[in-house]
């Protein structure tokens, strides 16, 4: 994400304007009197969580967000407000270059082959005799509806070694494409092979709805490991991404709570019984970007991991990662 994106996560509007306004929650968003011009009957300035930007209905009639408010309480311009928010987030400013410009195309034509390769999978789970017993799982073992498995674009990765290898390849995409998007593994001599092969795939999305990377479950319960996910790239980074977040928001905004899990089948059962305030860091480990993320949407996160050793002590670190997030800004 550009520097300026990194900013509005790791600083919370409500946290920055409470600074000068004595706001208080009106439903989903926060009001108070307007900062910036006479204002003491009737509250005119309204914060706007969700989208991370403030407006007043008064008498300035204007808005914007975290950094138009420095900018008007401070005088400041543009680069001034930049750089004291920077600052606050701890966030290192560099100038955009056309590298970033084209790193940024890079990722887009990433993101289009993720998209090939998930709508590849569901036409497998759904239309091919070896996707059927995947399908068998999920509806008879997982008890998920066909609506929900179309709903999160589950699908089933063939049993071959170059299966999507070939179809990606086939679509226009360059191995180099592959290996950046890691939907291939590239041996020590420089061949490379599909990474999932007879696992249910899971698409995993950014908090805008972007796909990042995949995780995919076994059938076979002799192959290893029990889940996988898409390696570390340009795109998909763990530590950062909240599985389910995309669909979770209104829902947390909505009920004012967030719930983390442990994995993402847990969040696509939970969604389908109709509790959406759900996501999942994907494994056991919670970072503050996952906190920074959810911090824009609720101050109230429930940890609902799995109740085995590991869950406990995952628990206990992620109430340690919450309180240090909750009390930064």
């Amino acid at each position: 994400m550009s520097s300026i994106e990194e900013i509005k996560v790791r600083i919370d509007i409500v946290d920055l304007v409470s600074e000068t306004v004595q706001l208080r929650r009106s439903g989903k968003n926060y009001i108070g009197f307007c900062p910036f011009h006479e204002n003491t009957r009737t509250p005119a300035f309204v914060v706007f969580p969700e989208s991370g930007t403030w407006r007043c209905f008064g008498q300035c009639n204007e808005g914007g967000d975290i950094f138009k408010f420095v900018m008007k309480k401070e005088g400041w311009d543009f680069k001034e407000a930049l750089e004291h928010l920077a600052e606050r987030a701890g966030v290192e400013l560099r100038p955009r270059t056309p590298q970033d410009e084209h790193r940024e195309e890079e990722h887009e034509r990433l993101r289009a082959l993720l998209e090939d390769a998930a709508r590849f999978y569901q036409h497998h789970l759904f239309h091919t005799p070896d996707g059927a017993q995947a399908l068998r799982y999920l509806q008879e073992k997982r008890n998920l509806s066909r609506e929900t498995i179309e709903r999160f674009g589950l699908g089933y990765a063939p049993d071959g070694w170059e299966v999507t290898k070939r179809h990606l390849l086939g679509r226009g995409y360059t191995h180099a494409e592959l290996i950046a998007a890691g939907m291939v593994t590239q041996r020590d001599d420089g061949r490379t092979y599909d990474r999932f092969r007879n696992r249910i795939t899971i698409p995993i999305r950014d908090a805008r709805g972007r796909m990042a990377g995949f995780g995919a479950r076994i059938l076979n319960p002799d192959d290893f490991p029990k889940f996988l996910n898409s390696p570390q790239t340009e795109l998909f980074d763990k530590s950062s991404l909240l599985y389910g977040l995309h669909l979770a928001r209104k829902a947390i905004r909505r009920q004012e709570q967030a719930v983390i899990v442990e994995g993402y089948l847990d969040v696509i059962a939970v969604h389908q019984a109709g509790f959406e305030n759900v996501v999942s860091p994907m494994g056991t480990a919670l970072t503050e970007q996952h906190l920074y993320a959810l911090k824009r949407l609720t101050r109230r996160i429930v940890l609902a991991l799995d109740p085995d050793a590991a869950g406990d002590k995952a628990t206990l670190r992620g109430l340690q990662v919450a309180r240090q997030a909750m009390e930064r800004t």
